[in-house]
């Protein structure tokens, strides 16, 4: 029964419920190191140009290959408490920064791998706690000190910071063409406040299709919908669309109420239809009267207000999702109409061309060609199904580094070159701290350079040759100094035009720390089974008598079994 503990006069007491278990001290540490090492490890070969790919199949054998590291993680579903705060880093970067997922992992790996060592040796956790916060903040100094000014419309520079995002993935080969569709759809969605910028990543529309190459991607000045024409009496495309967009359906809506009309003769029938006829038509020919000649539908369509719309020439889309609605109203300029009342000449949309283009088997309506689109689609295709996720993904860390520097227009260079000087100056400044936390601001130091030396692992370089040789440049004062992978030397990475943000170093540092000593600061670890409430022997809720602690709440990895009560 339950988890005994023993007082001062040697009474057992029972703490805990039953099934509950508690790790204590050292050992609860060992573990919540070692879970996070693990889940570091998972995603330290994926770090870098060189990394590998995961391939991660699902308990439905659906299959996702990439080498992002939040995808890894999201897609794993990890069970460790611990490991789960590395798990969480990773998409707090994805969401706020949107690259360095895999970064991030591996450096709070590092900082406790490190921090073991210390405890090891007899070092309190909140000293290294406490070294591990001054050296985070004085890292985030000597970020911000080399970083370089821009300015934030610079497609040049934009342009290199989206290659360099995109050379660790699957999409390198065709990185320029990419990058250069990327620069142009978020200098279109940027809206300038006074001197900076705001970009709103939700305002550029990613649509994937598989067959093609990556290279018949292409940025599309208006809104892609994955819908078709509804009538086929339609015209398949028109030119100088005047667009409208309403929220609202195009029938007939029944009543609140319970109505019925007693009709008693055909006559009557048909008066009622020629009704219901006429109330379309009206409908219909308020939209007809607006000028419009693109009708876009959140809602539904009644068939005969389809055959009137048809008969006018108009082509109409049904059913569209609503934050595509709010899309196409930034990209052609129509105000969205709930009261078909409401609608004239004024509120309409301006396109170029709309048409239906078949996409594979797919139709797929393109409304393109809009004057200044706040708005745009960026239409990815790739050989499979496999690729084109993947692009999607390597597409939404490159929008996001982008979006990143114009918002905040500052950069460092890639390949582990910051990192090891931040680590060069981080060994000096530790000398000047008292105590023990000195090695703990020594042990952050190390933990930094296991980026560059994650990097030349994965492109075959010998680490430790290349980790000595960097330092002794960054001693030298070369803070550019990096680790070129793609020729397996060290270089300067200004001038090999890798670039990265700084807003993504600067979230990796302090992301990485904070959960490293979050981990740290835990000494005891207790877990108590809920399922195993009610009266002992398997009431209701309660574990059928006989069964081990621990079996309540499902086996790991089954997701929790279902509650057994009211089924048996």
């Amino acid at each position: 029964m339950g988890v005994q503990a023993t007082s001062k006069g040697n009474m057992p007491v029972i703490l805990l419920k039953e099934g509950g278990t508690e790790t204590k001290g050292r050992e609860a540490q060992k573990n919540n190191i070692s879970a996070c090492k693990i889940v570091a490890e998972i995603v330290h070969t994926s770090l870098g140009p060189r990394g590998m790919d995961k391939m991660l199949v699902d308990s439905l054998g659906d299959v996702t290959i990439t080498n992002d590291g939040a995808t890894i993680l999201k897609e794993i579903d990890v069970q460790h408490p611990a490991a789960k705060m590395l798990v969480e880093i990773a998409k707090t970067t994805d969401n706020e920064v949107g690259d360095g997922t895999t970064s991030v992992v591996v450096l709070a790996g590092a900082l406790l791998e490190h921090a073991e060592l210390l405890l090891d040796q007899d070092v309190h956790p909140t000293i290294i706690v406490d070294g591990y916060r001054k050296s985070a903040k004085k890292a985030k100094q000597f970020l911000e000190d080399i970083a370089d000014t821009i300015s934030p419309n610079d497609k040049n520079i934009l342009t290199k910071i989206a290659k360099t995002s995109m050379q660790t993935k699957l999409v390198r080969k065709d990185s320029d063409q990419l990058a250069e569709i990327i620069v142009k759809s978020v200098l279109a969605v940027a809206e300038r406040d006074g001197e900076s910028f705001d970009v709103d990543i939700d305002d550029i529309k990613v649509e994937k299709k598989a067959g093609g190459s990556i290279k018949d991607s292409k940025i599309i000045q208006g809104i892609v919908l994955d819908k078709e024409i509804v009538h086929g009496g339609m015209p398949r495309v028109i030119n100088n669309a005047k667009i409208a967009l309403i929220n609202t359906a195009l029938e007939i809506s029944k009543t609140e109420t319970d109505a019925k009309i007693n009709i008693s003769n055909p006559q009557q029938l048909k008066q009622f239809l020629d009704e219901e006829n006429r109330m379309l038509k009206t409908m219909v020919d308020k939209v007809i009267g607006s000028g419009a000649n693109v009708v876009l539908c959140q809602k539904g369509l009644d068939d005969m207000a389809q055959h009137y719309l048809a008969k006018a020439g108009i082509i109409a889309v049904r059913r569209i999702k609503e934050s595509d609605l709010t899309k196409l109203a930034k990209a052609t300029g129509a105000t969205i109409i709930t009261n078909l009342d409401d609608l004239f000449e004024k509120n309409l949309g301006s396109a170029e061309i709309v048409e239906e283009r078949k996409i594979e088997e797919d139709k797929w309506v393109f409304v393109e060609g809009c004057k200044h689109p706040k708005s745009v689609t960026l239409l990815l295709r790739a050989g499979s199904q496999r690729v084109v996720d993947e692009v999607e993904r390597s597409v939404h860390d490159a929008l996001m580094v982008v979006k990143d520097v114009i918002e905040k227009p500052q950069i460092v260079a890639g390949g582990g070159a910051p990192e090891t000087y931040a680590a060069t100056k981080l060994r000096s400044w530790a000398k000047s701290l008292e105590g023990r936390e000195q090695l703990a601001a020594e042990k952050f130091a190390d933990a930094l350079e296991s980026i560059p030396l994650t990097l030349s692992e994965n492109a075959g370089m010998d680490p430790i040759d290349t980790l000595t040789l960097l330092r002794s440049k960054q001693q030298k004062g070369e803070k550019w100094t990096g680790i070129d992978v793609m020729k397996g030397k060290i270089a300067n990475m200004k001038s090999s035009d890798i670039i990265e943000p700084l807003a993504v170093k600067l979230q990796i540092v302090s992301a990485a720390a904070e959960s490293a000593c979050m981990i740290l600061r835990i000494d005891d670890v207790i877990s108590t089974n809920k399922s195993g409430g009610g009266p002992p022997g398997g009431g209701e809720g309660g574990m059928p008598p006989g069964m081990p602690p621990g079996m309540g709440g499902g086996m790991p990895g089954m997701g929790g079994m279902p509650d057994m009560g009211g089924m048996m």
